[in-house]
């Protein structure tokens, strides 16, 4: 998405040179509280030890969510035998101690394959694994180490889509443009308010939150001192103006009217630090919910 905000920012600014590397969140975040870098991507909430290590280093930061991103679980198209799964069977499946004891299909649900089970997911530095750990499993960082794990997900697409056998998770922007080798599994959190039964993750459940618990925010981080250039102010105030066009059509979700203007009002007032309290993701949260109670307080 940032790339794409770049591309444009810079048909209107082409003196503004704007750099976009490519990181992990975690990785992203180490720079960032180094000052190596400006602004920083994330598909989580800054934690509490990174938090500490941009105090240390004297970094201040705005937080900005910018869309929203579902995580989806995916198949190879060969898949026939699953189309949706539940909350409670990833957690099986996913949880540290399932490692070594779940290690066949019929061990998530009777019916399912006597055959291994293959599992890919995001690397361990990476935002959607922190995410998709903490709404599954229950805690950051906690799952079986026993998957296949890439910051690429190119790897992870390559490993899933001729395997029968394989199950993983992807952002869901990542999915459209692998439609044809991949399925997308529904998932069933068990709470009727959301909807009756499975839900498949697309812009509308992704905006709403009915698609939960793996619908989330992602954000920018500005750092106070660059904040302060005025570069730095019209690439930000150009991300909030024109981002939401730009995200969907990177297969983002826009945060909706009133979630871009809480945004907006959120950066003029230079805001520092996290509503998001010791930095662990709020699963099904909205935008609009943590912003409105931010400005009540």
């Amino acid at each position: 998405m940032t790339e794409a905000v770049a591309e444009e920012f810079q048909k209107v600014a082409p003196e503004v040179r704007v750099t976009v590397g490519i990181s992990g969140t975690g990785g992203g975040f180490q720079k960032f509280c180094r000052t190596e870098t400006d602004i920083s991507d994330a598909s989580r909430p800054i934690s509490s030890g990174e938090i500490e290590a941009c105090h240390k280093n004297g970094v201040g930061f705005i937080e900005l969510p910018i869309a929203y991103d579902g995580i989806a679980v995916v198949v190879s198209r060969k898949a026939t035998w699953i189309d949706h799964i539940t909350v409670d069977e990833l957690k099986t499946l996913w949880a540290p101690e399932a490692q070594g004891k779940v290690t066949r299909w019929r061990h998530v649900r009777a019916g399912w394959p006597d055959r291994e089970i293959h599992l890919f997911g995001a690397g361990v530095d990476s935002g959607t694994y922190d995410y998709f750990t903490e709404a599954i499993v229950g805690t950051v960082k906690a799952s079986r180490g026993d998957f296949t794990s890439s910051e690429d997900d190119n790897v992870v697409v390559q490993g899933i889509a001729n395997d029968e056998l394989a199950l993983g998770f992807l952002p869901f922007a990542y999915v459209g443009d692998n439609a044809e080798r991949l399925k997308i599994v529904a998932v069933d959190d068990g709470d009727s308010e959301n909807g009756a039964g499975p839900i498949l993750p697309d812009f509308e459940s992704i905006r709403t939150g009915t698609y939960q618990p793996l619908a989330r925010p992602i954000f920018i981080y500005v750092s106070d001192k660059a904040v302060a250039r005025p570069a730095v102010q019209r690439f930000v105030d150009f991300y909030l103006t024109e981002g939401g066009e730009l995200a969907e059509e990177v297969g983002y979700v826009q945060l909706g009217a009133e979630g871009y203007r809480l945004v907006a009002e959120h950066y003029r007032a230079r805001t520092m630090g996290t509503v998001f309290g010791e930095g662990v993701p709020k699963v099904g949260v909205t935008i609009e919910q943590l912003l409105s109670r931010e400005r009540l307080q």
